[in-house]
C-alpha cells in the first residue's frame, strides 16, 4: 500500500488493485479508515472525530491530487505523493 501522504501522524495510502469507489485509506495508530476522494466521508472502518475532521480537510485541498492517483494506481502506474496539512 503505497503511502502518499502523511500528516499529524495520520498516514494516507492507496492501494494499487483496490475497488471502486475511488477512495484512499487514512491511518492514525490502530485506526483505519476508507475515505471517499468525492467528499471526504468515511466510507469503512473509523477514526477519532479531530483525525477524522483533518483528513476531510485535506481531501478538499488534494481532490484533484487524489484523483490523478487513483487514474494512477488504475494503469499500475507510480503513484504521486501528496503534500501534507501545514
Amino acid at each position: 500500500m503505497p503511502r502518499i501522504s502523511a500528516f499529524y501522524g495520520i498516514v494516507i495510502a492507496m492501494f494499487w488493485d483496490d475497488h471502486e469507489p475511488p477512495h484512499f485509506h487514512a491511518i492514525y495508530g490502530e485506526h483505519d479508515a476508507q475515505v471517499l476522494i468525492a467528499s471526504g466521508t468515511v466510507l469503512g472502518g473509523s477514526l477519532p472525530r479531530r483525525a477524522e475532521r483533518l483528513v476531510k480537510e485535506w481531501t478538499q485541498l488534494h481532490r484533484t491530487e487524489l484523483l490523478d492517483n487513483w487514474r494512477r494506481a488504475r494503469n499500475g502506474e507510480a503513484l504521486a505523493t501528496i503534500d501534507p496539512l501545514p
